[in-house]
């Protein structure tokens, strides 16, 4: 039998001795679950003004004093208070002017509020309600309730200047959300909500910082959607020719189009169910194409159904799009161009990267029936699986009818309005297509679009 080493004796104990200490409570200086701020930024003369309201709470590692039954002090706490202001939001907010940090801003008011009064309804209660004093004595306040106020300034160049916001202040909880209203000189409020640490936010962008971000927001999109890229697989499983995928792509470009812009502009219905119903479409989306892969259709009416599933991915392109159009400033129709064309770009990287790579794989180690047949069945695998478990999510929305009111009939002739422009960008589509079409067969490509699909596998 072996023996313990007398080190390892002496280990052991004091990890028993450890587990059975009591447990520490550190309520104190938990992280709040969730924490929402509101903010107010407006430039004027000469400053650049940020007002916030925290929960006192998120300011954490500090112990307020408290009297009687465990209020809070309100006039002891006041310097500890502006020091921890100072500690977990002054040095977490940066704001740039023209693209140059602002620095350091100056908290030249700090407050301690009761979370029921109204003050940042607007910026002119919220500063009026900062430069009142403090409350009065004798209010019954739990520092778990307690709001602090504070008033951030800056020095500023001119009120005219293109100001952007990084936030730091994510960390002040587990969930954080920030309501931010920027009160342009001259313009119309415009309201932002991120949650975290949103990285840089432009106030006011240009069209061209606009268009570059949501450019990117577009791209990284198509490269996050696992969903996106199983059916853009479907699609190029069986073809790999640009040349034959051009139609395809370009129907499922169009269509995604259509219904993307069409849902940025309100179009899309309000339920409850139809985020989950357009995801299970798509997952739907994915076992046709495999299906139609491993039967063999023709490629000749395959670009309508990429059309048709085109739209219901527009809808889906638009739920990631909707928290973001915040940021697109007064550049809206550039914002939505913009991120449709860096879903465009992500695509097309998408299919440079997996044509080549198929293209190997089926001249080298499988033959092309064989293997279209076997990444398609993969392919609708996932696909109904995920089908499976979005429609029953699906079903847990209750269904009713709707509302047949002034509002309704609005919804339904903007509705019959999208309609006619699909039908009628259909029609451009297979007119154009059937020219195309046309004058391939007048050279070596003749009847190419008869072929079926896994005949095509084999060229």
């Amino acid at each position: 039998m072996s023996v313990i080493p007398p080190n390892r004796r002496v280990a052991a104990v004091l990890v028993a001795l450890v587990l059975l200490l009591p447990t520490w409570s550190g309520e104190a200086h938990e992280i709040p679950s969730d924490v929402t701020i509101q903010a107010f930024v407006r430039p004027e003369a000469g400053v650049l003004r940020m007002l916030l309201r925290a929960p006192l709470a998120s300011l954490r590692d500090y112990e307020f004093p408290v009297e009687g039954p465990g209020y809070l002090s309100i006039v002891e706490s006041g310097e500890m208070v502006r020091e921890a202001v100072d500690l977990w939001i002054t040095d977490y907010v940066s704001m740039l002017e023209n693209g140059e940090d602002l620095g350091r801003p100056t908290a030249t008011e700090v407050r301690v509020s009761s979370p029921g009064d109204r003050a940042f309804a607007t910026y002119d209660r919220a500063l009026a309600n900062l430069r009142s004093g403090v409350l009065p004595a004798g209010i019954e306040l739990p520092p778990q309730q307690a709001m602090v106020d504070v008033l951030l300034e800056w020095p500023i160049e001119s009120e005219q200047s293109d100001f952007s916001i990084e936030s730091g202040l994510g960390h002040l909880g587990l969930r954080t959300i920030t309501v931010l209203r920027f009160q342009p000189a001259g313009g119309a409020e415009r309201a932002f909500q991120f949650s975290g640490l949103p990285g840089l936010v432009r106030l006011d962008p240009r069209w061209h910082q606009a268009a570059w971000r949501f450019i990117v927001l577009g791209f990284q999109h198509i490269l996050d959607g696992i969903d996106h890229l199983l059916f853009l697989l479907c699609l190029v499983i069986p073809i790999r020719r640009f040349r034959a995928l051009v139609p395809i792509v370009t129907a499922f470009t169009v269509a995604h189009s259509i219904t993307l812009i069409a849902a940025a502009l309100g179009m899309a219905p309000n339920a409850l169910w139809f985020p989950p119903l357009i995801e299970t479409l798509i997952a739907l989306s994915i076992v046709f194409m495999a299906f139609e892969n491993i039967v063999g259709s023709t490629l000749r009416n395959r670009w309508m159904v990429a059309f048709a599933f085109g739209l219901v991915h527009g809808f889906g392109f638009s739920f990631a799009l909707s928290e973001s159009l915040q940021f697109a400033g007064a550049h809206l129709v550039t914002s939505l161009l913009s991120f449709n064309l860096g879903v465009e770009f992500g695509q097309l990287f998408v299919l440079a990267l997996v044509i080549p790579v198929l293209e190997l794989l089926f001249r080298r180690w499988l033959p092309p029936v064989m293997g279209v047949v076997a990444l398609s069945a993969l392919l609708a695998h996932t696909g109904w699986h995920w089908m499976l478990e979005r429609g029953g999510a699906l079903l847990q929305y209750d269904f009713s009818a709707p509302v047949l009111n002034v509002s309704f009939g609005v919804m339904l002739m903007r509705w019959m309005a999208l309609l006619l422009v699909i039908a009628g960008v259909l029609w451009l589509l297979k007119a154009g297509f059937g020219r195309l079409e046309g004058a391939g067969q007048g050279g070596d490509s003749a009847g190419a679009d008869d072929e079926s699909i896994q005949a095509g596998a084999e060229a």
